[in-house]
This record gives structure tokens, sequence and C-alpha cells, in this order.
């Protein structure tokens, strides 16, 4: 008896000391958690500083100093948001892992119903190879009779517990299973978004040492440089328009979709240009802009705003610098309307390729000629608009492709776009 007092000890203490270990390691996760937490608001709030002074820059006079204080400000930010990133990645590892620890508990859990039921099947069984009838005619005694029947029930409700318990964790440990799932490609499209703002930082660089080469840091050089850039932008503007006015193309509008049918390609929409000018009940292209432009002082991700196909990417910087959409992708929906989106920093698709709706297709940014960083969205009727090469005389005989469309081809973005985001 006393041999038998010492082992059922040994066997407490173990799993005592087991759970005090699994519930120190549950609670160093926690801990690490909580800190990550913390350290991403810190961070955050950061940001928001940076961000406050990029909005009172871009309200600055254009100048050098302005331009190299916005760039400067902006790769703070966007060290800030590498480091919210890589807290966020931390975080979800921490969070797997801590699941991964339920999990395992679980599965114990499991195995040791599993195995208790086993036991009381074995026992039941036992029982049940003498029959209550066999007992009674052996002679047995009414006492020992009860006495086996009040074991049989009790193996029977002892059972039917261990089972309604195995439901009730199997039925948690899927739900953590499901949870480990999403935790998992969350990470996934948090190292994806890692890697693009590195990317994204080393442009910032670039486009730093550009100015400063291209200025040897005089103002008056700049300025010079802002004022050629502007005229090349008037000039190519011009030409454009003239060539996509000659373009013959009948809108049918029994054929367009409804408002609303585009979802959100941002986050958050701030309209800073609006689209055409207003001409009757809606607004066209026969003056004015030819799409409209959403602030963005800082690289953003660009959503598709609808399934459809990259019918083209591009750069025209790379021909003419400064004078139209620089970096741009070219969507068609499978709505029967096409999108372009411009002055972006980092495209992520590449031609031919599906998309869905609220998939990331590009960072914004401010190639091209822009006043400021933002997102330029042209939307088009699809089949009055196609990628293709534009002759210009400004740019000293450089050839300029990109999406060009017939002039009533244009449509206003914010018509379709929809009023919530989707």
């Amino acid at each position: 008896m006393r041999f038998r007092s010492e082992i059922f000890l040994i066997l407490l203490l173990v799993l005592l000391s087991f759970s005090f270990s699994n519930a120190q390691t549950a609670s160093e996760l926690n801990r690490r958690i909580d800190e990550k937490n913390a350290e991403i608001e810190k961070l955050e709030q950061e940001i928001r500083v940076y961000q406050s002074e990029l909005d009172n820059l871009g309200k600055q006079k254009n100048s050098l100093t302005s331009s190299i204080q916005e760039l400067d400000v902006t790769r703070k930010k966007l060290g800030a948001d590498i480091s919210v990133t890589q807290n966020k990645i931390d975080k979800k590892t921490l969070e797997i892992e801590s699941l991964g620890g339920e999990i395992t508990n679980k599965e114990e859990v499991i195995a040791n119903n599993l195995e208790a039921i086993s036991e009381g099947i074995r026992q039941t069984n036992e029982l049940e190879q003498t029959s209550i009838v066999e007992t009674f005619l052996s002679g047995g005694n009414f006492t020992g009779l009860w006495t086996d029947l009040d074991h049989r029930v009790t193996v029977g409700e002892r059972i039917k517990e261990r089972i309604g318990e195995l439901r009730q964790v199997k039925s948690t440990l899927e739900d953590t299973r499901n949870e480990t799932i999403v935790l998992k490609n969350e990470l996934t499209s948090l190292r994806t978004k890692l890697s693009d703002q590195k990317k994204i930082v080393d442009q910032n660089a670039k486009e730093k040492n550009q100015l400063l080469a291209q200025t040897r840091s005089s103002e008056a050089a700049y300025q010079k440089l802002l004022a050629d850039q502007i005229a090349k932008k008037a000039a190519f503007e011009a030409e454009l328009r003239a060539f996509e006015s000659q373009l013959q193309f009948i809108l049918d509008p029994t054929k367009l979709p409804g408002a609303g049918v585009l979802s959100w390609p941002l986050d958050e929409l701030f309209v800073t240009q609006e689209f055409g000018a207003k001409d009757g009940p809606h607004r066209t292209y026969k003056s004015g802009h030819s799409g409209t432009d959403f602030r963005a002082r800082t690289p953003l991700p660009a959503y598709a705003m609808a399934d459809g196909v990259v019918k083209g990417v591009g750069d025209t910087d790379s021909a003419c610098p400064g004078v139209s959409f620089g970096k741009w992708i070219f969507i068609e929906y499978n709505s029967g309307l096409s999108s372009t989106y411009g002055h972006l920093s980092l495209i992520k698709v590449r031609e031919g390729q599906k998309v869905r709706r609220g998939e990331i297709v590009a960072y914004t940014g401010g190639t091209g000629r822009v006043t400021g960083p933002h997102l330029h969205v042209s939307l088009y009727v699809s089949s009055g608009v196609k990628v293709d090469t534009v002759p210009s005389k400004s740019c000293l005989g450089k050839i300029l492709k990109q999406p060009i469309a017939a002039i009533n081809a244009y449509l206003d973005p914010m018509f379709y776009i929809s009023a919530k985001k989707i």
C-alpha cells in the first residue's frame, strides 16, 4: 500500500510540474505578445507625427529644401513602417507558437480521453461476459448483484462524460487549427509587405541622390529643372489630347455598368483633384483633368477595384522623365470598365496577370510629373482604350508607351467607385 502511495505521489508531482511548465510558457508568450503590441502602438504614434510633418511640407512652396525634407521625412516614416511590420511579424510568430502549445495540450487531452473510453469499454465488456440472470441463477447474493449493476451504470456514465468532453475538445482543437492557418496566411502577407517596404526605401534613397545630382544642391538649378518639367508636361498633355481627340469612338451608355460597382483603390479616399469638368448631371473629359487624384503623401498599397486582367505596365519616365504617368499599370475589369493607376512607386503585377478585387497591385508614389506624391486614377470604357505609343515632339522625338483612349471613352471614377468601402 505504501509503495502504491509513493508511486501516486510521484506521478502527481510530475503532472503538476508539467502543468506549471506549460502555464509558465504560455504566460511568457503572452507577456512578449503584449510587449510587441506596446512597441507597435509607440511606432504608430511616431508614424502619425511623420505624416503630420509631410502634410505641412505639402502646403509649402515647392523648393529644393522642401523636396529634400519631404524625402527625408518619408524615409523616416518608411523606416517606422518597416519596424511596425517587423513587430507584427514577431507578434504573429509568437501567437502561432502559443496556439501550437494549445494544440499540443488539446491533442494530449484527446489521447487521454480516448484511452479512458477504451478502458471503460473494456470494463463494460468484462462485466457483460456474465449476464445478470446467470449471476442470479448461480446463487450469487443480491448485494454483489446490485454492486455489479451500480458498477456498470458508473462505467457507462463515465464513458458518456468522456465522449462529451472528447467532442468538445475536438471542436476547440479544430477552431485552434483554423486560427493557426489564418495567422500563418497573415504572416506570409506581412513578410511580403516587409519586402515591398524595403524596396520602396531603396527607391526613396535613389530619388534623393538623383535630385541632388540633377540640381547640384542649387535652388536655382532646382527651380529651372521644375520649370522645364512643367513646360514639357503641358506640351505633352496638349499633344496627347490632340492625338486622342482624333480617335473615333461611339459610346453606348446602355452598356455601361451602374454607379458604385468599383471598390476603393486605397484604404482611405481623399480627393485632391477631380476628374474633368461638370457637364450636365455628370463630369466629363471635355476639359480639365483626365482622372481623379487621391491623397497619398507616402507610399500606400493600391488595390484592384474589381476582378480583371492586367493589360499593361510601364514607366513613362524611362523615355521622358517628369511629363506623364511615371510608373503605371492598366487593368481591364470584367465589368466593361478599365483603369490606369499612375505615379506609382512600386508595381506588384505583370502584364497578362489576373487580379481579384481588393488585391494589392501597386504602391502609390511620386513618379512622373507630380506636384506631390498621390495616386492618379483614370477610368475608361474598355472598348475605347488600349495601351499604345505616342510620339512626342516635346520630348525630343521620344516615344511614350501608355494607355490611350478616345476623349469620350473617359469616365468619372468617382461615379463608379462605391460610396462605402467594400
